[in-house]
């Protein structure tokens, strides 16, 4: 069935999660968790204590989002030396990087980021008092902790296509290309040597 995971998707997705990659998509799954539920108490009670709770919180999933960010993009130059990668492959986990269930936990995670980053801060634009801003607008910067972590399973767990050796490729054309003119240098020859005899 087409909507199916492949038998083959399935083994790829329990080598990758037995090899560590579970514990990036757990430490997802609980980041998302206390992020949306210190968001939600913030917004909804709005007291100092509780705004500050969001802050921190926001700021932390940030800041562990960089650090993956760098350390994912980092890895990963390493890999480009000998496979093809690319950027959406990478912090997407799109082209057959990741098995399907793991790409759908790790993308659904990081929308729900963005989902509650945004609505979170929209709900409270304002300070109690009337003046702009608001420390749930920090939210806005979690999605960086889902990019990050995306990335660190694609640089460690991913799967990417062999780079294709451009010198090598050159070689074979230039044999190639010597080859044939070594043919065509052989048939003027014979051809002149057939109208000597002829003539």
């Amino acid at each position: 069935m087409a909507g199916r995971d492949q038998p083959g998707d399935a083994r790829a997705s329990r080598r990758a999660t037995s090899d560590g990659g579970d514990v990036l998509i757990r430490l997802n799954i609980a980041g998302t968790l206390v992020f949306v539920a210190t968001s939600t108490a913030a917004a909804v009670l709005f007291t100092t204590g509780w705004q500050w709770v969001g802050a921190i919180t926001a700021l932390v999933l940030f800041l562990v989002g960089i650090a993956a960010f760098l350390w994912s993009f980092w890895n990963a130059v390493q890999r480009s030396r000998g496979e093809q990668v690319a950027v959406t492959q990478l912090y997407f986990l799109s082209g057959g990087v990741a098995p399907s269930p793991v790409r759908r936990i790790m993308l659904s995670l990081l929308l729900v980021q963005c989902v509650a980053g945004l609505v979170t801060a929209l709900a409270r634009p304002n300070q109690p008092d009337g003046s702009p801003g608001t420390s749930l607008a920090l939210g806005v910067l979690v999605p960086v902790f889902g990019f990050g972590l995306n990335g660190l399973w694609a640089a460690f767990h991913g799967r990417f296509d062999e780079r294709v050796d451009d010198d090598a490729g050159s070689r074979r054309t230039k044999r190639a290309s010597t080859a044939s003119g070594a043919t065509s240098n052989q048939s003027t020859s014979d051809q002149i040597g057939k109208n000597e005899h002829h003539g």
